[in-house]
């Protein structure tokens, strides 16, 4: 049965991280700072992975992807969360509001993908070496990129158009610092039901098959060096999951923590602090941690500004 007193909602009032006025300056400079670092970042990233011919590997292929979906759902929160802080009102347009909501779900859906794909290439690699590159060919890596990104565009579209077709209530302050499908349910005049069903269904698919693909993969992985007889064979392929494997747990904890906690306990300062950690510090700590952990990013990084150095010495020679 629909709520009375239904009005149309033409823009929505985001509350934003705080409501102490003398705190906007000071987190408008450390979230700019943040949104910076990963763009830099993960542009870096995506640059990188993209010039480098040491690099034009499965694994450096799908952190590619990584770090386009990172900065994917940065951006689609970042920017209009930073210009709230400046603005007297911390508004966002009807339209404005489903368009930010369809893209950060297309973005942070797919990383659960790309990362179970990530887990699925390191298994290969560590389990069956010699068939590495028979297994993980060109084709099998575009599919393990391409399908998520479809199937999650169906869920973001999915998703938003439900929500977004129902009947808001006069009612239209989020209590969030950006368009997220839970605040904005509590929203609704409509009955909800159908749509929460839906959003319970696609994120506990979503979460746990990639989980277990991981899970799996690792598995797989562990009994694969418990049977190495050489200690450096064990260190070396402790390595090469080392950097992925600390990015899933920091992303699995956080969403683990946001969504799967016990409703009672949820509290809006929480949730905020963890929204904020999974939306904007993880797509800086991931770039951190692929290049302060691996030694091709590394050596790649200082080959490409040693060539750019070169370019601009011979460029301003010939000036």
């Amino acid at each position: 049965m629909e709520k009375l007193n239904v009005s149309v909602v033409t823009e929505f009032i985001l509350m934003g991280i705080t409501d102490h006025p003398e705190l906007q300056a000071p987190l408008f400079g450390l979230f700019l700072i943040i949104y910076l670092i990963s763009l830099v970042g993960n542009l870096g990233m995506i640059i990188l992975t993209m010039v480098d011919s040491r690099l034009q590997t499965p694994m450096y292929f799908f952190l590619r992807h990584l770090a386009i979906t990172d900065l994917g759902y940065s951006t689609a929160v970042g920017p209009k969360m930073l210009v709230n802080f400046v603005v007297d009102k911390n508004t966002i347009s009807f339209n404005l509001c489903a368009i930010q909501l369809a893209f950060f779900l297309v973005f942070i859906v797919n990383e659960l993908f790309i990362l179970s794909a990530m887990s699925y290439d390191r298994y290969v690699a560590i389990c069956k070496p010699l068939l590495y590159t028979v297994i993980m060919s060109k084709r099998l890596c575009w599919l393990l990129v391409v399908i998520p990104y479809l199937y999650c565009t169906f869920v973001s579209l999915l998703v938003t158009i439900k929500i977004f077709t129902l009947s808001f209530c006069g009612y239209n302050v989020i209590r969030h610092f950006y368009c997220d499908s839970l605040p904005l349910l509590t929203l609704l005049c409509s009955n909800t039901q159908e749509v929460e069903l839906i959003i319970l269904i696609l994120a506990a698919f979503d979460l746990i098959s990639s989980l277990l693909v991981i899970l799996v993969s690792y598995l797989l992985i562990l009994i694969a060096i418990l049977r190495m007889n050489s200690a450096e064979g064990r260190r070396k392929a402790f390595s090469t999951c080392g950097s992925h494997l600390t990015v899933v747990i920091i992303f699995y904890g956080t969403l683990i923590f946001m969504y799967v906690q016990p409703q009672s306990s949820h509290s809006f300062d929480t949730d905020k602090v963890a929204s904020i950690f999974y939306t904007l510090i993880i797509p800086v700590l991931n770039p951190l941690i692929y290049s302060l952990r691996n030694k091709d990013v590394k050596c790649a990084l200082q080959r490409t500004v040693n060539n750019l150095l070169k370019l601009f010495s011979l460029c301003f020679h010939k000036m």
